[in-house]
């Protein structure tokens, strides 16, 4: 048990505790307001944790409503060894067949002439070497090696020169065009003097080599393939044009072989943002039974009775299961994404590839069309999630209430600080007579003593 504390130490009257005593029964109202403050503050934290769920949620369905989700394809080939291929922009889903009737090639002509080294023997001192119309002028002697460097030093020629061993003691000069296909290839002219000199086949003796196919160790083709039966042609191994969003390489020449290439709607990135959406409304979805179990159970730093809580629940949920779109892809369902029957969403995988599938335009203009389900939901969200939306003028208010609270607590907290003074001197006072009267008791008591004994 405590010591009593009194306001002068002559008294057991505890007149401290009785002041703390009236003043806790005076500070309910403000304990009250304080409390309905906290609750506030925390309905705050909780408004503002629902507006990084709607935010997280507009994301997901902004994704969806972007037509780009539907660009993806998916591009297989039944034989890679002869033909590989990548979709891109503009793919259209189908099968289409591949015939490889010729590869493009590089020109490459040699000199039909040898030397017996690369780097020693003088093939020529002087005149010109003329390729695909570059002149090549000699300044000095050279050897194959030299000649095919002042080749590849020649500026905006169009091959490139190496010496090769063709055989022991034999070397030759190989010109090789720097591009595939027919517009690649090139003639020569050589008019270059002294030395050993060097010579090309020149089939048709018209003193020019190279136009001629007998002259070239390669002749320059365009590749060329049957694409569904119609024919198409590239400089390079490469076409980009012949099927629509697609490029494919080809590898292999056989054209007695037919390769399917299959173009399909890839489902895989376009299931991942489903997904993710799923997530980001299941989030919320928890968010909303929270707040409301809280509410139910009495909770007032819960949001879970605010009107703009049941508002946007009811909006969200009207959108996504509003009716739209063509009439074989009219409704979410549809498409896979399913409502459980505890209210979370969930994506029926069946459903959902077989829709990709065989509907993947009705997907597209069910989600993404003037009237699809997420580009009115992220407009919906918006006017929830943007600055001066309902979320933040909610909390606007809220911080209103705050701020209003904050003057009524400072004003009781003044006014309780003064009737805490006027106590305290009230109680002062009383002590010091009390003090007074017992000082006059123990004097009275004495005069009786002395009294007595007389």
């Amino acid at each position: 048990m405590s010591t009593p504390v009194t306001l002068s130490g002559f008294n057991n009257i505890d007149f401290g505790s009785i002041v703390t005593v009236l003043m806790q029964q005076a500070s309910e109202p403000l304990t009250a307001l304080q409390t309905r403050q906290d609750a506030i503050n925390s309905q705050i934290k909780a408004m503002a944790s629902l507006g990084n769920r709607v935010s997280a949620l507009k994301t997901a369905a902004d994704n969806l409503a972007d037509t780009d989700s539907f660009s993806a394809y998916t591009v297989t080939s039944g034989d890679s060894t002869a033909v590989t291929a990548t979709s891109g922009t503009g793919a259209i889903a189908g099968h289409y067949d591949i015939q490889v009737l010729d590869l493009a090639r590089a020109q490459v002509t040699a000199t039909n002439s040898t030397a017996p080294d690369s780097n020693t023997t003088v093939v020529a001192s002087g005149g010109t070497l003329t390729i695909g119309g570059k002149d090549v002028t000699l300044t000095g002697a050279v050897t194959l090696t030299g000649l095919a460097d002042a080749i590849n030093k020649t500026a905006d020629i169009s091959v490139r020169a190496s010496v090769v061993r063709s055989a022991a003691n034999a070397y030759r000069l190989v010109l090789t065009s720097n591009t595939t296909g027919e517009n690649g290839a090139f003639t020569v002219t050589n008019a270059m003097t002294g030395g050993t000199g060097i010579t090309f086949t020149d089939t048709n003796s018209d003193g020019i080599s190279g136009d001629s196919t007998a002259d070239n160790a390669v002749q320059a083709t365009d590749a060329s393939a049957l694409v569904n039966n119609i024919a198409v042609q590239s400089t390079t191994n490469e076409f980009s044009e012949a099927i629509p969003g697609v490029t494919f390489t080809v590898l292999k020449k056989d054209p007695t072989a037919t390769i399917g290439v299959d173009v399909a709607a890839d489902a895989g990135s376009l299931k991942t943002k489903v997904n993710a959406f799923i997530s980001a409304y299941n989030d919320l979805s928890k968010f909303f039974g929270d707040q409301n179990d809280a509410a139910a159970q009495g909770d007032t730093t819960s949001i879970g009775h605010a009107p703009v809580m049941r508002q946007l629940r009811n909006d969200i949920r009207s959108q996504l299961m509003r009716a739209t779109g063509p009439a074989s892809m009219r409704t979410l369902s549809q498409a896979g994404v399913e409502f459980s029957r505890s209210g979370q969403l969930q994506l029926n995988d069946k459903v959902f590839t077989a829709a990709v599938q065989d509907h993947a335009d009705d997907i597209q203009t069910l989600f993404t069309g003037t009237s699809g389900i997420f580009p009115l939901l992220s407009t919906a969200l918006k006017s929830y999630s943007q600055t001066g939306g309902f979320l933040s003028t909610t909390t606007d208010q809220m911080n209103g209430q705050v701020k209003g609270l904050d003057a009524q607590i400072a004003s009781m907290q003044a006014r309780l600080a003064q009737q805490k003074t006027a106590l305290q001197l009230e109680f002062s006072n009383a002590d010091s007579l009390m003090t007074s009267m017992k000082s006059q008791s123990a004097a009275l008591s004495g005069i009786s003593t002395s009294m007595s004994v007389l």
